[in-house]
């Protein structure tokens, strides 16, 4: 095994600097990697090989034609959202049929999980809970397949029957996108008369806190990595990066048993390499929101937390080496924080490292909007104080309210 492609979508700067962990491991292998990517820059900075950029566009079988132009022997799939970790599973079984090798979770469940109410039936089917919903039929909405005059008052008994508040969830969104918050009957006239033009799910929006994890493997052999905390849940949808998100080392919410079941549904699936499991924790219940067929936005705090590295881990898939160094379930270490800032300068960033245990900070860009910075750093166990005096000293770097959170996260006196 000489060449190793890497298929990617959004800025790989998110994937720094755990990235890098597989260059010991290409060198032990012997092997190159090159990076086929459609967004950002790719220098060596950021990933340890060669890079090829493709147009944002760019089709399953012009990915499978430029992996097989360099002359891959394997590939790796780390895109991410859904809609391109569908194009990479798709890449897969066209790479697969040519003989080359493609760590990614197949198309059949792929194509499940990208799928939100598929989904929903695939969690029920394992007896893992998920908000109760029903299935929010655009084309009959809109009279585009056989009328059916009474679907309206149909939707609107099975959304008495769930109660309200609600979430009307497009079926092939993620990253909180296009989610429409329906706290009333009223707001659900309105959502209707609007004549959505994709299917949704329309989903009881229950209160309590978010939290996601990931889960990395393949053969029935899984590794669930630290839980991580994302915010709140309850009224109108947030940006996904917008509330403070940590793993907490003193935390333990049984979170086991729903992690047991999970890994099962992996097994039963077949999934190869990782998925991310989006959650609230409500009444002492994890209900699963989703499952993406990827790596997730919190990949990197859930390894900075103590998890085994994912982008290793994938390796050791493709090689074959998995899961002799994976434990079945990694709880955090430390703890690990990722926040919003304001867009870091090299000095600032040169300022970071010395007063904090920085994992990365860069400019968060979302399909062309700058949301400022995004910070991620840990804090090992005994080092809260002076981590919270440091940040504190950054003069505004971190916003105010933000800051508070943190301090409440890693002094229980602050709570």
């Amino acid at each position: 095994m000489q060449r190793i492609a890497f298929l990617r979508s959004v800025d790989i700067r998110r994937a720094d600097p755990h990235l890098h962990g597989i260059a010991p491991a290409l060198a032990a292998l012997g092997a190159e990697a090159r990076l086929f990517h459609t967004h950002g820059d790719a220098g060596p900075d950021l990933f340890p090989g060669t890079s090829e950029k493709l147009h944002p566009g760019a089709t399953p079988d012009e990915f499978v034609d430029r992996v097989r132009a360099w002359g891959a022997d394997a590939a790796v799939a780390i895109s991410l959202p859904d809609e391109n970790a569908l194009r990479d599973a798709v890449v897969k079984t066209k790479l697969e049929a040519l003989g080359i090798r493609t760590v990614m979770t197949p198309l059949a469940a792929t194509r499940v999980l990208c799928d939100k109410w598929e989904t929903k039936r695939v969690l029920e089917s394992y007896g893992i809970p998920t908000p109760p919903a029903v299935l929010l039929d655009s084309d009959l909405l809109n009279d585009r397949t056989l009328p059916v005059p009474a679907y309206p008052d149909a939707v609107r008994l099975a959304a008495r029957d769930l109660g309200y508040p609600l979430l009307a969830k497009p079926l092939w969104d993620s990253t909180s996108m296009g989610i429409a918050y329906l706290p009333d009957p009223a707001a659900l006239d309105r959502h209707l008369a609007a004549r959505p033009q994709a299917h949704a799910v329309l989903e009881k929006c229950l209160s309590g806190r978010l939290c996601s994890v990931d889960i990395v493997g393949a053969d029935g052999h899984y590794t669930v990595m630290p839980l991580i905390w994302t915010g709140t849940a309850g009224g109108p949808p947030a940006f996904t990066f917008e509330d403070l998100r940590h793993a907490d080392p003193t935390r333990d919410d049984d979170f086991a048993p729903t992690a047991r079941r999970l890994v099962e549904l992996c097994a039963g699936l077949g999934v190869e390499g990782s998925v991310n499991v989006d959650m609230i924790h409500a009444d002492g219940v994890y209900h699963v929101l989703e499952i993406n067929p990827r790596i997730g936005g919190a990949t990197t705090l859930s390894i900075a937390a103590g998890g085994p590295n994912t982008f290793v881990a994938l390796l050791d898939i493709l090689t074959g080496a998995w899961p002799t160094r994976a434990p079945a379930v990694a709880r955090a270490e430390r703890f690990a924080i990722e926040c919003l800032t304001a867009n870091p300068t090299p000095a600032l960033l040169a300022e970071l490292r010395a007063r904090i245990d920085l994992v990365t900070c860069h400019d968060l860009v979302i399909d062309g909007h700058d949301h400022g910075g995004i910070l991620t750093f840990t804090v090992d166990p005994g080092d809260e104080r002076r981590t919270m005096k440091e940040l504190t000293a950054l003069n505004g770097f971190v916003p105010a309210p933000m800051l508070d959170k943190i301090r409440r996260l890693l002094l229980p006196t602050a709570r």
